[in-house]
């Protein structure tokens, strides 16, 4: 297409506006080049031959569009415009922060924001829910890890950024923000409304299963969670635990020193945890464990899911590596980049990925995740239901009647039990009476009715003593055990 004798003079216009910022530019190039005093001579040219190419073509451009848009447009949109380009073509968790923005992130960290309560990242390019963080408004609306965010009110999330979306999600408290999701399974996206709220998160939640297995829920990795993780692990103490379940499903990640933490806590002396790596030297780190204190040996099982990113994969793929803790749920999120926010000179900062983050054996846990050990869906409450109800009727009403009040001892000819033999009876065999059943084993029990992975981890460690001394009389016997099958034909 042939070029106007107008737009060609627009063109020469322009390029006297911008001179003064390529001019600045350059030299700050020259300035990036020169630094790298390593690299080959002949490289550099080229790549410098290469980049002045490239910035001819810029400048025309923006010439361009200075003159001839339809409207006037100022060089600040257009600079701040190129500049989220630029980062945009590189991975999601890199971005530019206009003075504003990076403001309302520092108001974010302090606390003082409402918020819904999600977790959000950019997955094939669209708006992704992380994780929903428990006990605040998005969780209670019911949204889900891996819900696709297409509408934030009437703006579509398409091609927006993570720092433009969570600048549309955050408002006053107890204002209201719609948002429209996708998700996987619906026939039709949903409109969801959620109040924004003050986000605070109890960082860990303790309960104990069948007396003697300790359950501690990590929602998030914030500033006070391995101190909280102290208090629970005394209490389990305290109360006579061996067991124990650590739990971070739908934790969104948070610090990073929180998580090397909480992996110290269940670690020996001397073991790395996760390290990291970048292009300069500066970036690469190890974190290790120290004798600050001492190691908690309980047999454990971590439960994770598509929610678990972040600092929740570095706590969860370490104590995988190591062998300290079985790992069973879904693969995990697989966020594993460092992220560095750097200060500009005019207020604004740029969110740049800096490094990966690999486990103690080696493996990325970028785009990876953390595979588990024991893999187990998590079926939704409806499901479980409908299966028990479609397994009773199979039995006719009154059998199913019937089979909550027998047991052994009621059928006909059964077995006697070596107490009756002997001509002694044992002294409250019977079921407890569910009406004397207290709220708090009431509530536990409704945890597991709920969450099958939950009740898979209590299974496995209930039976974890039977198991290792299963295993132990095998070592210490030469012959077949009852768990052997060697001597079938």
């Amino acid at each position: 297409m042939l070029i106007s004798k107008k737009i060609q003079n627009d063109l020469r216009i322009g390029s006297k506006k911008t001179f003064s910022f390529l001019v600045c530019l350059i030299f700050s190039l020259f300035i990036v080049f020169f630094a790298q005093a390593d690299a080959n001579e002949s490289t550099q040219l080229d790549s410098k031959e290469n980049i002045y190419e490239k910035l001819k073509i810029f400048a025309e451009v923006l010439s361009l569009v200075e003159s001839s848009y339809v409207e006037p447009v100022d060089n600040k949109t257009l600079i701040e415009g190129a500049i989220k380009g630029m980062v945009k073509a590189l991975d999601p968790h890199t971005s530019y922060m206009p003075p504003e923005a990076f403001r309302d992130m520092q108001v974010e960290t302090s606390g003082k924001f409402g918020g819904l309560g999600i977790e959000i990242g950019v997955r094939d390019g669209i708006l992704t829910v992380v994780s929903p963080i428990e006990d605040t408004p998005a969780f209670n609306a019911g949204i889900q890890a891996g819900d696709k965010i297409i509408k934030i009110e009437e703006e579509s999330t398409m091609d927006m950024t993570l720092t433009e979306a969570v600048s549309l999600l955050r408002g006053e408290i107890g204002s209201a923000v719609s948002i429209t999701v996708f998700r996987e399974g619906l026939d039709a996206p949903l409109l969801v409304n959620i109040v924004r709220d003050i986000i605070k998160v109890q960082s860990v939640k303790k309960k104990i299963y069948n007396d003697t297995i300790g359950y501690v829920k990590i929602r998030s990795f914030a500033k006070t969670t391995s101190s909280d993780l102290d208090k629970a692990l005394a209490y389990f103490d305290k109360e006579g635990v061996t067991k124990l379940i650590l739990d971070v499903r739908n934790n969104p990640g948070g610090l990073l020193n929180q998580a090397v933490e909480v992996s110290d806590r269940f670690l020996a002396n001397e073991n790395l945890i996760v390290y990291t790596k970048g292009r300069t030297e500066d970036q690469n780190m190890r974190f290790t464990t120290h004798d600050k204190f001492k190691p908690v040996n309980y047999p454990m099982i971590i439960l994770v899911n598509g929610g678990s990113a972040s600092a929740s994969e570095i706590v969860a793929g370490a104590l995988q590596d190591l062998g300290r803790a079985v790992i069973l749920g879904t693969p995990t999120f697989g966020k594993g980049s460092v992220q560095t926010i750097i200060p500009l000179s005019d207020g604004s900062a740029l969110r740049l990925t800096t490094a990966r983050y690999f486990t103690p054996s080696g493996k990325v846990i970028q785009e990876n995740g953390i595979v588990p050990d024991i893999v187990v869906e998590r079926k939704p409450v409806a499901k479980l239901e409908k299966d028990a109800k479609d397994e009773l009727d199979k039995e006719p009403a009154e059998k199913q009647k019937m089979r909550r009040f027998l047991r052994e001892r009621d059928l006909k000819k059964h077995l006697k039990g070596k107490t009756s033999i002997d001509g002694q009876e044992n002294e409250d065999v019977g079921d407890v009476d569910s009406s004397v059943e207290d709220k708090g084993q009431a509530e536990l029990e409704e945890d597991l009715k709920k969450d099958e992975q939950l009740r898979h981890a209590v299974s496995l460690l209930s039976g974890w003593d039977v198991m290792v001394s299963t295993f132990k009389n095998k070592d210490q016997n030469s012959g077949p055990t009852h768990l052997s099958l060697g001597h079938i034909n």
